[in-house]
């Protein structure tokens, strides 16, 4: 067997193939290192509802273009978790996206990024789930999604399509540490997962990994080698503060799924293991998005200072306001500044030089404002509002998150780019709608439609046949 082992705090296993386990590890032992690999793997976040539910209990709803899909109970429980999975079925959940039922789960369940797993890993992780933590009796909300997305089985077909059996092994061609960076990256922290667009079945499209994806209202942004859409110019340093953080001055701040990746995951890796990270992702073939040509975090503010506002007494508008400079000054100048350079230690960041606004989508912009913006990292609680539906303050509308939106890319970030309230809407929606989701509605009519066409040609050819006999024993009979 052919191994790697962390030096940092991950214990890792990255085995060609044929690995075994160690028999030299103690349970606790074993138990601890896959407590490791599952932070690595970021399990806590989608199987635990933040701040509510129990660890690993399940319930989190993750939106997704075809609806909610609401996470399992992975806890030991017996009753409503995986108490009774063997190893095997296990490994088959994790790494084949089978349950033990023998139901299929959905690919939010990231088992095509997990199929890489080694065996010595998903044997780690058995006795962690097994044995190191509590049973929860919890059953989560049940997932309904629309026909045909509700049929599960339909899963097999998908898979014959775009899921890859293959165990990482390493490459003898590159150092420990880039192979270890590899197997974080495309395994464990199921990068791809996020940052690769999807195809019109909604499978990753290998062709295009790490160049940037729609999640939803927010960007996954480029994270390939290339050095005006990707990472190409970001150093090593800040590569590792990115991922340990979560915030790089002068670069970029995570929100949304990124900020939930630092905070449940991220952040508890070693340093040399997001050095490893940060080695692979040097290595991703450089994509450039289309139409970039300065780097988002390159755009420098341009000074100008927002108008005054009319407030009243209550703190609610006089006025309803529609100009951008005044929306900004209202609710963004008191934490940003006036001239969008943020807060002296940078707690509220600068907008400029800022991805969320010199990239060449602005829907991290749009959805910070309509989502707000929530990271712990150690003792530091990054939390920004959100001026949405759900805001304690006034909500904005679309028109005005719109015009906030153009003011912030004309004085701060890309002057080339502009959000109109259409934007804003889809964004409030969940975003963009993919063609498999788009074309859902018309699926079942159309089904109808073509049984009905399959029952008419059915009926056709018999008459067709029968008038075809008839005539066949008319003409015999004249012949007669």
């Amino acid at each position: 067997m052919l191994a790697i082992h962390s030096t940092g705090a991950l214990a890792q296993s990255v085995a060609k193939s044929g690995a075994s386990v160690d028999a030299h590890d103690t349970e606790s032992e074993l138990i601890h290192r896959g407590h490791l690999l599952a932070i690595a793997s970021d399990c806590m976040a989608c199987h635990t509802v933040a701040d509510r539910g129990k660890a690993f209990s399940g319930g989190y709803g993750i939106v997704s273009p075809i609806g909610t899909i609401y996470s399992t109970n992975i806890t030991p429980s017996k009753k409503d978790g995986i108490g009774d999975y063997t190893e095997a079925q296990f490994a088959r959940a994790l790494r084949d996206g089978v349950r033990a039922d023998g139901a299929h789960l959905y690919p939010a369940m990231p088992y095509t990024s997990y199929a890489g797993l080694t065996d010595v890993d998903v044997h780690a992780l058995y006795a962690y789930f097994m044995k190191g933590i509590e049973p929860v009796d919890s059953v989560p909300p049940k997932t309904t999604l629309p026909f045909p997305f509700n049929i599960r089985q339909s899963m097999i077909v998908w898979n014959l399509l775009f899921l890859k059996k293959q165990r990482f092994a390493i490459n003898p061609n590159r150092s420990i540490e880039w192979n270890r960076g590899a197997y974080l990256t495309n395994v464990q922290a199921h990068c791809s997962a996020c940052h690769t667009p999807r195809n019109a079945l909604m499978a990753e499209d290998l062709d295009r990994a790490f160049s940037g994806a729609q999640l939803g209202p927010w960007y996954a942004p480029n994270i390939t080698s290339d050095p005006v859409s990707g990472i190409g110019t970001w150093t090593d340093d800040e590569l590792v503060a990115y991922l340990k953080t979560g915030h790089v001055v002068g670069k970029n701040q995570a929100a949304g799924g990124m900020a939930e990746a630092v905070q449940n995951s991220l952040q508890l890796l070693s340093t040399d293991d997001l050095k490893s990270i940060a080695v692979y992702l040097r290595s991703v073939r450089p994509i450039r998005t289309a139409g970039e040509g300065t780097p988002a975090f390159g755009y420098g503010g341009r000074g100008d200072a927002a108008a005054s506002v009319d407030v009243g007494p209550s703190g609610t508008w006089v006025t309803a306001p529609t100009s951008g400079a005044v929306l900004y000054r209202g609710y963004c100048a008191s934490c940003h500044r006036s001239d969008g350079s943020g807060s002296k230690d940078q707690s509220y960041p600068s907008l400029f030089h800022n991805t969320a606004t010199g990239g060449a989508n602005p829907s991290n912009l749009v959805a910070a404002i309509l989502r707000g913006v929530d990271r712990k990292v150690g003792d530091t609680h990054v939390l920004m509002p959100d001026f949405g539906e759900d805001s304690y303050v006034q909500p904005l509308t679309n028109e005005q998150i719109a015009a906030i939106s153009n003011y912030v890319l004309q004085h701060f970030g890309n002057p080339s780019v502009s959000v109109t309230p259409t934007d804003v809407a889809i964004a409030r929606r969940g975003g963009p709608v993919p063609f498999l989701a788009w074309i859902q509605p018309f699926i079942l009519p159309a089904c109808f439609v073509l049984e009905l066409l399959v029952i008419w040609l059915v009926i056709g050819r018999d008459v067709w046949r029968r008038r075809r006999a008839r005539a066949k024993a008319n003409v015999q009979e004249i012949a007669q």
